[in-house]
C-alpha cells in the first residue's frame, strides 16, 4: 500500500474487512459495545418529530439494535438489510426463530427485498468500517423516502487513541484505521444529498484490569482493517511484548483505560430540486417582446 493510499482518512482494507465480517458472523452474539451504542442513539430519537411508519435497520447482525428500535417504534414496520452475505444468511435464520416474539413483542422484522423507500434508515456502528463512505451514504439516501431521515452512529478518530500512540512509539504500524472526523462526515452527507445534517459526539472511557482480557474484548469488536497495519503475521513473542506494554499503561486507579469516541449523525432527505440547465433558449419573438418599449409597436 502506497503512502497516498494511507493518507485517505476513510480508507480501510476491503479484503481484510470481509475477513473480519466473516469471522464475526460465526459468533453467536453481536459485538459487546454495539447494543449500548444503539441504546444511546435511540435516546436522540426524542428530538425528531417524525414518527416513521416503517424503518430499515442497516446491517442488523452486528448493529444489535432490535431492542432499542422496538422500544422506540413498537408499531412501525421493520425491515432488515444485511449487506454482508455471511451475515445475511444468519439474519434469515434468526427471523425463522421465535426469539423476536419475546424480545420485541410486536411484528417480526422482514428482510428487505427492494421496493418502496422507508421513512427512517438506521445504521448502528457500520459507517466507520465502510470502504467507501461517500458511496454508502448515497446508497442510504436512495433507500429513504422524501422527508425521511437517516440515523447513524460510528467510531470517531479519537477512538483507542492510546493504542495508536503505543503502536507508533513501538513502530508497530497502525492498530486501526484513521476514522473520519464528524465534520467531514457532515460534508459527505451534504454531498450525498442529505439536508440539515446534525452531528454529535460522545466519549467513553473503558477500563480493564487484565491486558489479556482487553485484547480479547477488542478482538470481539473486530479486527485490524487499517491499510497501514503490519503486513506479516504476529508471533507469540510479539503478543507477549504487547501485553507487557499494555500492562505499563495502568493509571493511578490500577486500571488500563482506552478512549472511545462515538459519533452520531442524523439528516433528512429533502424534496429533490429540479435540475437547471446551463443553457437557456429564448425565441426571437420572445426576445422582441421583452425589449419592446411601452407605447411602441
Amino acid at each position: 500500500m502506497n503512502d497516498s493510499a494511507r493518507s485517505v482518512p476513510h480508507q480501510v482494507d476491503a479484503l481484510a474487512l470481509q475477513h473480519q465480517l466473516s469471522r464475526l458472523a460465526r459468533r453467536d452474539a453481536a459485538p459487546w459495545l454495539h447494543a449500548e451504542v444503539a441504546r444511546r442513539m435511540a435516546e436522540r430519537l426524542d428530538f425528531i418529530k417524525l414518527k416513521p411508519s416503517d424503518y430499515l435497520d442497516w446491517a442488523p447482525g452486528l448493529g444489535d439494535s432490535q431492542a432499542a428500535l422496538a422500544a422506540a417504534y413498537p408499531e412501525a414496520r421493520a425491515w432488515w438489510l444485511e449487506p454482508t452475505p455471511a451475515l445475511r444468511e444468519r439474519a434469515a435464520a434468526r427471523l425463522h426463530q421465535p426469539w423476536w416474539k419475546k424480545m420485541l413483542g410486536g411484528a417480526r422484522p422482514q428482510l428487505a427485498q427492494g421496493g418502496e423507500p422507508v421513512q427512517m434508515l438506521w445504521a448502528n456502528m457500520a459507517l466507520h468500517a465502510a470502504p467507501d463512505k461517500p458511496d454508502l451514504l448515497k446508497t442510504w439516501h436512495q433507500l429513504l423516502a422524501v422527508d425521511g431521515f437517516l440515523m447513524f452512529s460510528c467510531l470517531g478518530p479519537d477512538s483507542f487513541v492510546e493504542l495508536v500512540r503505543l503502536y507508533e512509539a513501538e513502530g508497530w504500524g497502525r492498530p486501526l484505521p484513521a476514522w473520519v472526523d464528524m465534520h467531514d462526515l457532515g460534508d459527505m452527507m451534504v454531498e450525498a444529498g442529505f439536508a440539515d445534517p446534525v452531528m454529535d459526539q460522545e466519549r467513553l472511557r473503558l477500563t480493564w484490569a487484565d491486558p489479556a482480557k482487553l485484547l480479547a474484548d477488542l478482538h470481539a469488536l473486530g479486527g485490524n482493517v487499517a491499510p497501514g497495519r503490519f503486513a506479516g503475521l504476529r508471533t507469540p513473542r510479539w503478543r507477549d511484548r504487547l501485553l507487557v506494554a499494555l500492562d505499563g499503561m495502568r493509571g493511578p486507579d490500577g486500571l488500563i483505560a482506552l478512549s472511545v469516541e462515538l459519533v452520531y449523525g442524523h439528516a433528512f432527505k429533502p424534496v429533490p430540486r429540479p435540475r437547471m440547465s446551463g443553457e437557456t433558449r429564448v425565441s426571437l419573438d420572445d426576445m422582441r417582446s421583452m425589449v419592446r418599449r411601452p407605447g411602441k409597436d
